[in-house]
């Protein structure tokens, strides 16, 4: 593969780097992981311009930024892109061919295997040389692979007393280490061949010897300001974003090229440009649009001359980067969307995406959003209130650590102690992503055709938070279909004493069984309308149905009156329903209901259902827990303490002592010192 200098289209996001940064501070409802992989892909970083001209008098300055200006003075060479425009003019005609050769070998590598930090960094020296503008150094000039035209000025300057990649740029090539950080560890650090890369005090600096780091940074850059040789500068990680593709499928970009008036728009009448049809695309080599003759030709609108349709398409993610906007006024024929439909409805209120997307689809949709905003079509400025990143559904796989295959389930004649069929090694048992590779693969259709789709949407749900990845266990599989099973025979149970689900009126005082229901059944309520409107937890709201299925089950059916067991099971089966919809629907017909269980309604919460007469108490003997006694709920400290000392707890470890001390958390504990 060789990489070739290609005329296409970007869109400026980088004039909104400032501004996609500094509102990730407005996006309290995103996680936090996604927040910080933003920020570190805008990547600002402030420090300074330096200019360094040639040794040769010929006036030309190479320009670096650094993030240290304080080690500046321990700058030891100065390094260029190999495709840097400044390249041809400044080698000397005795370095010319391997510097030449160079380039064709970098050419060849991707970004990512030039920069990437496993890989040795090389390089070939120009001939030229330039002046360190603190102390008048020369220092030698080098292009190296690991440094990328498009990214900063396209030069760095070398340090490899205090960084690690330019230590082993110099290591390699020879090139003096000059260290000018001092502080505990660096002289050691650096003896041993590392780079001290943390702040200290400056060294062999001149005038500047004996400042911090930080002050230091500040000092250099006003003295070289003054001077004319440096400024103060913020530059961001973030790039351009390119949105040519040199394909068949995407969205045509509306341009023609025309030789005498350049780039025209299409005019808005012709839009949208539509693909051709039925095109052959075994082709090799360039736009397959490119071929396409008929299609390319045109006349130039705004001279009438012939000229070419532009053949690039846009990258896919120009499309899914405004597609939510649209889903605010999707029958508007007239715009893709309304401003007053958008301002009505974003910014979506809880939007629902992998991690995977953190740094492409939602950070374009961000700047998409402002952008538009900026143009006066829209007035809300972020996209997304708040975002879940769900996690991956992960199945089991036997791996051989010896040849690093993976071998079928299917072939493993032990689970509990699996060996490779063919040498008898022990195998490495993982939950990793499905793949059919890994032969991990769990077909959806025959989990529901075995459990029903509610099974396998409870299990889905339960088994891990929705941000972490999912371990798929068919054991546990069998748990939720267990758990339906549970509830389908307690709603048989009550069909004998509910004819309908029509709410009747209780009668007070409530039983002590009809009380325990109730309670149970609003702090299901209550815990799972915060486990879906609040966190997002759909496990922990799983977990809560089973704690009211328990509660109903341990007083029974026959122990509640009926106006409570109705308010029991009527609650239960709409805050199963968003969860398993199909029991769900199937046991409220059964219980009587009319309509559809996904039409009867939140259930509402009584927070004097709440209210309890008594609580637990727990008596600590010690800072150990050695029973617990019931209390009036709203017992005061002194009560606690008289009744935790008259207990039987207290009478049986303290052997008639008093204790020394007694320690009374309110409507938790009592904590009696002998």
């Amino acid at each position: 593969v060789e990489q070739r200098q290609l005329n296409q289209w970007f869109l400026r996001i980088t004039q909104y780097a400032e501004a996609l940064l500094n509102d990730l501070d407005q996006l309290s409802g995103w996680p936090e992981r996604v927040r910080t992989m933003q920020a570190n892909w805008i990547g600002r970083s402030e420090g300074a311009q330096i200019r360094f001209q040639l040794s040769s008098g010929s006036g030309t300055i190479i320009t670096v930024f650094t993030t240290r200006p304080d080690t500046l003075a321990g700058a030891s060479y100065v390094v260029l892109a190999p495709d840097h425009p400044m390249v041809e003019n400044l080698t000397t005609e005795d370095r010319r061919e391997s510097i030449q050769a160079f380039q064709a070998e970098v050419a060849r590598l991707s970004a990512l295997e030039r920069t990437s930090d496993d890989g040795p960094k090389r390089g070939v020296f120009t001939g030229a040389t330039a002046l360190n503008p603190l102390n008048g150094k020369h220092l030698p000039i080098w292009i190296a692979d690991y440094v990328l035209a498009d990214y900063g000025t396209g030069a760095v300057m070398g340090v490899p007393a205090h960084d690690q990649r330019d230590r082993r740029f110099a290591q390699r090539y020879g090139l003096p280490v000059q260290q000018v950080i001092d502080a505990e560890g660096a002289v050691a650090a650096i003896a041993d061949g590392e780079a001290w890369t943390e702040s200290g005090v400056l060294i062999h600096s001149g005038e500047f010897d004996g400042l911090n780091s930080i002050d230091a940074k500040e000092r250099i850059t006003r003295h070289g300001s003054q001077q004319g040789w440096a400024e103060a500068k913020v530059t961001y990680r973030l790039r351009d974003w390119l949105i040519s593709r040199q394909r068949y499928w995407g969205c045509p970009i509306p341009i023609i090229h025309c030789p005498s008036c350049g780039a025209v728009p299409v005019p808005r009448d012709d839009l949208p440009v539509e693909l051709p049809r039925g095109i052959d695309l075994s082709g090799k080599g360039g736009s397959p649009l490119g071929r396409q003759e008929a299609w390319v030709n045109v006349p130039c609108p705004s001279c009438g001359e012939p000229a070419k349709r532009e053949t690039d398409t846009m990258d896919t993610f120009m499309c899914s980067s405004w597609y939510f906007l649209r889903f605010a006024d999707p029958h508007n024929k007239e715009r893709p969307f309304s401003r007053e439909a958008v301002n009505r409805w974003l910014p979506v209120e809880q939007y629902v995406g992998g991690i995977e997307h953190a740094i492409l689809h939602l950070l374009y949709s961000r700047f998409f959003t402002k952008a538009l905003r900026d143009r006066g079509l829209i007035d809300v400025g972020e996209p997304f209130d708040r975002l879940l990143t769900q996690g991956m559904v992960q199945g089991t796989t036997y791996r051989n650590p010896s040849t690093g295959k993976y071998v079928a389930p299917a072939d493993v004649a032990d689970p509990e102690a699996p060996t490779d069929p063919n040498s008898g090694e022990p195998l490495e048992v993982l939950f990793e992503k499905m793949s059919k590779s890994k032969y991990n693969g769990v077909d959806p259709a025959a989990v529901i055709d075995r459990y029903g789709a509610d099974t396998a949407r409870m299990f889905i749900l339960f088994k891990a938070p929705p941000e972490k990845d999912l371990e798929w266990d068919d054991a546990d599989v069998e748990g939720q279909f267990r758990f339906l099973q549970r509830i389908w025979r307690l709603v048989e149970s009550a069909n004998t004493k509910i004819e309908t689900l029509e709410p009747e009126e209780r009668s007070e005082p409530l039983s002590e069984s009809d009380a325990t229901v109730r309670r149970a059944i609003h702090l299901a309520i209550k815990a799972v309308s915060e486990d879906l409107e609040d966190e997002i937890q759909l496990n922990t709201a799983i977990a809560e149905l089973m704690k009211l299925t328990n509660a109903i089950t341990s007083v029974g059916v026959t122990e509640m009156t009926t106006p409570v067991l109705k308010e029991a099971l009527s609650t239960l089966l709409r805050l199963l329903a968003p969860f398993a919809p199909h029991l769900a629907e199937e046991l409220w017909h059964q219980l009587g209901g009319t309509s559809s269980v996904h039409h009867a309604g939140w259930p509402e919460l009584d927070p004097s259902a709440l209210v309890q007469d008594s609580v637990d108490l727990v008596i600590q003997i010690k800072g150990k827990v050695r029973g617990t006694i019931q209390v009036p709920a709203d017992a005061d400290k002194e009560q606690l303490e008289a009744l935790a000392l008259a207990s039987d707890v207290a009478a049986k470890w303290l052997e008639g002592q008093p204790p020394r001390r007694v320690i009374v958390v309110p409507g938790k504990l009592v904590n009696l010192v002998p």
